[in-house]
């Protein structure tokens, strides 16, 4: 294994190791911490993290608006108050070592507002701001306003090139490095293209060199490349290191994270990672976001896939094949199914599935009275976590709404997310995990279930394995 030399990250020489950061208080302030006191890059998420009161008790995430924007700029004061609280624990557990970045995502609610409230509070604190999901054009001015440096993250040369024309080339001196994700492996959601088959993959040497020379072309040639998703162990990766066609590279991990002392996620969740094996990692485009998601395969991953393939196409009044009637909601409106969905159709309300829920697609999709009332309590009770999404179709911008029908095949992502982050049943939540999550099994580093500290896995990293 070669050296792993130090790297310059926001301003430091640090270890090319950097935490990835997994929203919904998954990377706290514990966690980032304690990763950057053992020399690397400590992570927190600024995406709805958790608050505490004066005695250090966490404040319970409820919502008293009667309508969605009232609760949009709850969850807003929210999230502010929890990226101020994760920031400070984190500099406190760092003693001085390493740096701390701050991870948020370009669409979820209110991004702009809560950088800067969180900056604001936090100035001194934070030494950078990774951002994805979306095309971050702004984290480049907002970074720059508190003297910290921005890490964009994204899948592909075409991808920055865009940034860099649009925004990034009036901040080049803030702009600490280039997250490369890999859309096929990284946990959570994925910057897969219209033009990209989820089936298959393309291996991430060749992306990384086309981003590398998109960026020498600017002047880029000594900021640092962060590889990220499906990075386990660094031996996999030692052509990489000291590769004068790459440049400086870093790696990014998000998923062995999940299993350290400092991790904060629920120690069922914990066993549950050591079980998985391969192929239980599920790339699906159920969330509301429109992106495609890497989750493990569990029963509401299940429940999704099966309520999608409970549907069929509907018209308003008979046209060619759809001539068959067929009764949807309380009302009883009449549309209409081919012969064949009709047999189907019938064959769903037989089982249960008896409410027929209409799609922004002029689709059916069938569930029981059970689902169908859980859908829609939790359309209505949408606290506006995304600047745009599809399950309950609100929008953070007037008129606030998508203008399409709410998608029932679709979720509440801040539902789940904050279930399954607060010690919620893991079988029943979305469970993020990246693609190699299955090699906890495996490795003989966590045998026994053995669980290391942020430290022990760092140490186990720069061996190699």
């Amino acid at each position: 294994m070669k050296t792993l030399n130090p790297i310059l990250i926001s301003g430091q020489e640090v270890l090319p190791l950097i935490e990835g950061g997994k929203g919904i208080s998954v990377s706290n302030g514990e966690s980032s911490g304690a990763w950057a006191a053992a020399g690397g890059v400590g992570t927190f998420s600024g995406v709805n993290a958790d608050a505490y009161d004066e005695n250090g008790n966490l404040i319970p995430v409820v919502y008293h608006g009667k309508t969605r924007r009232e609760r949009h700029h709850e969850l807003i004061d929210y999230a502010i108050k929890g990226g101020i609280a994760q920031a400070k624990i984190a500099h406190e557990m760092r003693n001085g070592q390493g740096r701390l970045h701050m991870n948020v995502l370009w669409e979820m609610a209110a991004c702009e507002e809560i950088l800067h409230g969180v900056l604001e509070g936090t100035q001194g604190l934070i030494h950078g701001v990774t951002c994805g999901a979306g095309m971050p054009y702004k984290v480049a001015e907002i970074s720059a306003r508190y003297n910290i440096f921005y890490y964009p993250i994204v899948s592909s040369a075409r991808a920055f090139n865009a940034l860099w024309k649009r925004a990034y080339h009036k901040f080049p001196d803030r702009l600490g490095g280039v997250v490369y994700e890999d859309p096929w492996l990284a946990g959570g959601h994925n910057g897969l293209s219209n033009s990209e088959d989820p089936t298959l993959p393309q291996p991430p040497y060749e992306r990384v060199l086309a981003l590398r020379k998109q960026m020498v072309e600017f002047g880029l040639h000594s900021t640092p490349i962060i590889m990220a998703g499906g990075v386990w162990c660094l031996k996999e990766w030692e052509d990489w290191i000291d590769n004068s066609d790459l440049g400086p590279i870093a790696f990014q991990f998000g998923t062995r994270p999940l299993l350290t002392q400092e991790s904060p996620i629920s120690s069922e969740w914990k066993q549950k990672l050591l079980t998985l094996k391969k192929g239980d990692i599920f790339l699906n485009k159920f969330s509301p976001t429109g992106f495609y998601s890497s989750a493990v395969k569990n029963d509401f991953l299940n429940d999704l896939h099966e309520r999608s393939q409970r549907q069929v196409a509907y018209t308003t009044s008979p046209v060619g094949d759809h001539e068959c009637s067929f009764e949807v909601g309380a009302r009883k409106r009449l549309v209409y199914l081919t012969a064949h969905d009709l047999t189907h159709a019938q064959q769903w309300v037989a089982q249960g599935f008896t409410e027929g829920l209409r799609t922004p697609d002029n689709t059916l999709v069938f569930v029981t009275p059970e689902q169908a009332n859980q859908i829609l309590t939790d359309q209505i009770n949408c606290m506006g976590c995304l600047s745009a999404c599809q399950f309950s179709n609100w929008q953070q911008i007037e008129p606030y709404t998508t203008g399409r029908k709410a998608d029932p095949r679709s979720f509440c992502i801040q539902k789940t997310l904050q279930e399954i982050s607060h010690g919620g049943e893991v079988n029943q939540q979305l469970m993020f995990a990246g693609h190699n999550a299955y090699r906890f099994a495996s490795d003989p580093f966590y045998a026994d279930g053995f669980i290391p500290t942020v430290k022990q896995l760092i140490d186990r990293l720069k061996t190699g394995n």
